[in-house]
């Protein structure tokens, strides 16, 4: 698909977005984490023509810093809406877990969480494909898990995120207690969970948002992965906004979204 295509594929989204059907109520969930035996938590709205008996695709939204499971599905910020859209328009799962909320960066147990949600919606419906997105920690957080199992996910779109967390400078304290230690202290936990110092596991397709004035999170390991995964032959696509600070818009999140469903599965 060419990025003309793609971006045709995102304006006709938009306007059609109205007539979507509503969706079904979201329901929370509620369950024992395996790694520790904590409660934890998730969020689950099934699509407008949702059928049970037909396959659909899954696609989790990973919340931002401060933020829970909670972002994804109420929030009118353009990132949440396009989300939301997203899923009703190509008829999937919109799941959004806490995964450790609100300081979690995709430590050790938010990992475990997520291979846990996956396997526990894939025993619940008939999943197809599993897609995973975020923005800033949530976006971060899609590329690590991916990274790390890229055997359980066929599609990442990363709003505002970073990819390399070991030259990241900000939240450290959260980071520190996420990942068991500081940079100095568990400096292979930063390497392992950093996307870019693991390109060649990232073979599924992959949507990127920076911001040029992104002074929360800077866009240059993004750029610098992605660069590296097109010289691959990857399917990737960026959106990078020279003038955008730290969000992106709703048109450039229908856009990246879109390119992840409209994607040949692997």
């Amino acid at each position: 698909m060419t990025r003309s295509q793609t971006t045709l594929a995102a304006a006709l989204a938009l306007l059609l977005a109205p007539l979507l059907a509503p969706a079904a109520e979201p329901v929370e969930i509620a369950f024992t984490a395996d790694c520790d035996g904590s409660t934890e938590h998730a969020v689950e709205l099934l699509p407008p023509d949702f059928d049970p008996a037909a396959p659909h695709d899954l696609l989790i939204a990973l919340h931002g810093h401060g933020a829970d499971r909670w972002q994804f599905i109420r929030e009118a910020r353009d990132e949440c809406r396009g989300t939301r859209e997203a899923a009703a328009r190509h008829s999937a799962i919109l799941l959004s877990p806490d995964y450790r909320a609100p300081t979690s960066w995709m430590g050790p147990k938010a990992e475990a969480d997520l291979v846990q949600i996956i396997a526990a919606a894939k025993q619940r419906h008939r999943i197809s494909r599993v897609f995973v997105c975020g923005g800033s920690m949530g976006g971060t957080g899609a590329l690590t898990f991916a990274a790390l199992h890229p055997d359980l996910v066929d599609g990442v779109c990363s709003l505002n995120g970073t990819a390399n967390l070991v030259e990241y400078g900000s939240f450290l304290d959260a980071i520190a207690a996420s990942f068991g230690g500081t940079k100095e202290e568990v400096p292979e936990e930063y390497r392992k969970r950093s996307a870019e110092l693991h390109a060649e596991a990232l073979v599924m397709p992959i949507a990127f948002t920076t911001g040029g004035r992104d002074d929360v999170v800077p866009p240059a390991s993004v750029l610098r992965l992605h660069e590296s995964l097109a010289a691959r032959g990857r399917p990737v696509l960026l959106l990078h906004r020279p003038d955008r600070g730290h969000d992106t818009d709703l048109a450039d999140t229908t856009t990246a979204l879109d390119f992840l469903f409209l994607s040949p599965s692997r």
